[in-house]
């Protein structure tokens, strides 16, 4: 009988849903202190996963969660090159 993978599941700050990781996007606060888009997930540093919906980084950053959970206030044009990274 085949063993059955756990799939790792994060909140996304928007939604605030469990998600499985793969679907999310990775943003991540660096030792170095800069804010940045974590594509690989492997970044060292503080991590927050956001759904790649644009509704929910709206969301995110409306309530202030993005900033909550990084423990440091994103930068205007971190969040701007997020927006531009998502679809809808």
């Amino acid at each position: 009988m085949p063993r059955v993978k756990k799939i790792p599941l994060r909140m996304c700050v928007g939604c605030q849903e469990m998600k499985p990781k793969k679907e999310l996007i990775r943003v991540v606060r660096t030792p170095q202190d800069s804010v940045e888009i974590d594509p690989t997930g492997k970044l060292s540093g503080r991590g927050v996963y956001v759904c790649p919906s644009k509704e929910c980084l709206k969301k995110a950053v409306k309530a202030k969660r993005l900033d909550k959970a990084l423990q440091r206030t994103v930068a205007q044009e971190i969040i701007d090159s997020l927006l531009q990274e998502l679809k809808d």
